[in-house]
């Protein structure tokens, strides 16, 4: 590529939604992240919580209009030429803050620049405007296939709902409701062997009750292989409905293992090891059950870490006996099982 040029690309991404520790619920979000020098530009921003305006959960008439402005064949949607790059997973507008730039053509080039935090209609680049980021230069045929794909790739919007299997029908209609409140469509089901193929389809994943015996989970296996569906298979690691939301999560994330800011953990005796591949927040919760089968939640860790690998002190009693860790960051979760 010639000098002064970026790459411009797009892939899979998601905001990990959950069931937090306070008893509050975050939503699940998947979305197309632009992908700036073969890196995603949203890792350079280490502590957003956001997403791009390509999210798949948007109407087909909205996405195909979130495209088509940044092919720059709809107005701006802000003044000065300024469009949204990243905003809000929860709502709407301006009023949480966004990531905006102006975008414009310069001969053969699309151009991104003066990109800024954003919370009026007007950006105040001098106070707010993200210096060290851009001006980026992308060759207009690259950005412009790249973007034309999204409007003829249906097929890739990714598949948000979870099959839930067991025994134990009031485990799973409380894991089900838990997924439907932060956007994941969940059923529940012991026999699929009758399902049509065209409905196994729409499953990203399927999980399993401890409590499922294995000829019930390889009849699920074959019924989804005869079906040709590739399906990510979630085995919950204990009763506990936000742990096996987090473990469902992290099995329905599509983006690509080497663009993942969350990359490793691991726990054991008093520490966790936790890799990340950028700066970015990182929030570690343990979740334990006690001798009378209650579940025990305790917060661990909530801060900033630069990229690597990192070994954060474990509360021994927050992971005495059978217990987990969750790690979230802004994409991804991670679930371990503190081993002794």
């Amino acid at each position: 590529m010639p000098a002064g040029y970026a790459t411009f690309g797009l892939a899979p991404a998601m905001r990990a939604g959950g069931v937090l520790a306070d008893g509050g619920y975050q939503a699940h979000r998947d979305f197309m992240d632009f992908i700036v020098d073969g890196r995603p530009l949203l890792f350079q921003l280490s502590d957003l919580d956001a997403v791009s305006p390509l999210a798949s959960d948007i109407p087909p008439a909205i996405f195909t209009h979130q495209v088509r402005g940044l092919l720059l064949e709809a107005d701006a949607p802000l003044r000065d030429g300024r469009y949204v790059i990243y905003g809000c997973p929860e709502c709407e507008g301006l009023d949480c803050g966004a990531v905006t730039a102006v975008i414009e053509r310069d001969g053969d080039a699309v151009v991104w620049r003066d990109f800024a935090w954003q919370t009026a209609e007007t950006a105040d680049l001098e106070l707010n405007g993200y210096h060290g980021i851009g001006p980026f230069r992308f060759r207009a045929a690259e950005y412009r296939a790249e973007l034309e794909r999204l409007l003829d790739d249906e097929a890739s919007r990714p598949r948000r709902r979870v099959l839930l299997i067991g025994a134990r029908v009031a485990d799973l209609a409380r894991l089900a409701a838990a997924l439907r409140t932060i956007g994941i469509g969940a059923e529940i089901a012991d026999d699929v062997s009758t399902v049509p193929a065209e409905e196994l389809g729409t499953y990203g994943a399927v999980a399993f009750g401890r409590t499922t015996a294995e000829p019930e989970r390889t009849a699920v296996q074959a019924a989804f292989a005869a079906a040709g569906v590739d399906v990510a298979y979630v085995y919950g690691l204990a009763p506990v409905v936000p742990l096996l939301v987090a473990q469902i999560e992290h099995a329905l994330d599509r983006s690509p293992s080497e663009r993942r800011r969350l990359t490793g953990l691991t726990a054991g005796g008093d520490e966790a090891e936790v890799t990340v591949t950028s700066a970015c927040r990182v929030r570690l919760v343990a979740y334990r059950v006690d001798r009378l089968h209650r579940t025990r939640t305790r917060d661990l860790f909530d801060g900033m870490l630069e990229p690597g690998t990192h070994r954060i002190p474990l509360d021994a009693g927050a992971v005495k006996g059978r217990s987990f860790v969750v790690a979230r960051a802004m994409g991804g979760v991670l679930v371990a099982r503190v081993v002794r």
